[in-house]
């Protein structure tokens, strides 16, 4: 005969008592595995803090030999000299709408070649995924003697146009090899499902397929992001103008020439660089790690 089954209450299950936890293997472990955490976090973060510290110290005490550790005496003269810059702005105003337009166009052209390179079967489809993997493996520097004259006959120098164009055939088709594999990852099935319920092609992908590779898409957005804003030799080719500088071609101006470096300003205008960059990822962290995950596996 068998027992009647209890219901209402679930079975406790045995604790092991906080002592023993403290001293289990395991804990040992995470421990030892966080304290290295924290030092190579230390490690990271260190350059960035000595920027900042560097940024708020007066110019009298950065030409000292004794290194400071704290800003002190602190003071925001360095930015203000920045932010008063004309030329800082106009190079603000430049790297914008570089990347503004990079960043577009390179979204939009990568999100359709990899559709293309993904859901339709055509001949030459290896050849073109072989392409993309050839241009990205040319070294930047072998192409810039071919690019700068390319752009001098199209009378595109010095202009914001002819530098999208060459971050462009960088960018494109790193964002074709990133997106393809997001899209390869979701079945076709649900397309397919769809189609079935009397959605055309088109309306299918659109409806079901591009809401799941949001991640992928915000990845692909900030790599583009990334490589038009921090970019600087390709832009020391193109723009030989002072009025067009980009953001690190017009950090460098506070090195050489006739005069000493002006360390203090070199560190508050990478700083100030550096702000945009840090609320990217602070906005899109999230969703970026999810799009990593879900492009190293395949669904």
């Amino acid at each position: 005969m068998s027992r009647p089954v209890r219901r209402g209450k679930a079975m406790a299950r045995p604790t092991m008592p906080a002592e023993r936890r403290a001293t289990s293997p395991a804990h040992r472990r995470r421990r030892v595995l966080n304290a290295i955490a924290v030092v190579l976090a230390a490690i990271w973060v260190l350059p960035v803090y000595w920027m900042v510290n560097t940024a708020l110290l007066p110019a009298t005490e950065l030409r000292t030999g004794t290194p400071h550790f704290f800003p002190f005496p602190m003071t925001f003269d360095n930015f203000a000299g920045i932010l008063g810059d004309g030329s800082f702005w106009a190079s603000t105003r430049t790297s914008i709408t570089v990347t503004g337009i990079v960043l577009v166009a390179a979204i939009f052209f990568g999100f359709l070649s990899a559709v293309a390179a993904s859901r339709f079967r055509f001949k030459g489809r290896g050849a073109l995924i072989g392409v993309v993997l050839i241009v990205q493996m040319v070294p930047a520097e072998a192409l810039f003697i071919s690019q700068f004259r390319m752009l001098d006959d199209w009378n595109l120098l010095n202009s914001v146009v002819g530098l999208s164009l060459l971050y462009l055939g960088g960018v494109v088709p790193f964002t074709v090899w990133l997106l393809r594999g997001f899209i390869d990852g979701i079945p076709i099935e649900l397309e397919e499902a769809a189609m079935i319920d009397g959605c055309s092609r088109v309306m299918a992908f659109f409806r079901v397929t591009l809401p799941l590779l949001g991640p992928g898409l915000v990845t692909s957005a900030v790599f583009s992001f990334l490589h038009t804003w921090n970019e600087y030799s390709l832009a020391l080719v193109v723009m030989t103008k002072p009025d067009h500088f980009t953001l690190p071609q017009w950090l460098q101006t506070f090195t050489g020439g006739m005069r000493a470096t002006d360390w203090g300003g070199v560190m508050a205008g990478a700083t100030l660089i550096s702000v945009p960059v840090i609320i990217l990822f602070m906005l899109v962290q999230t969703r970026m790690s999810a799009g990593l995950v879900a492009g190293a596996v395949k669904g």
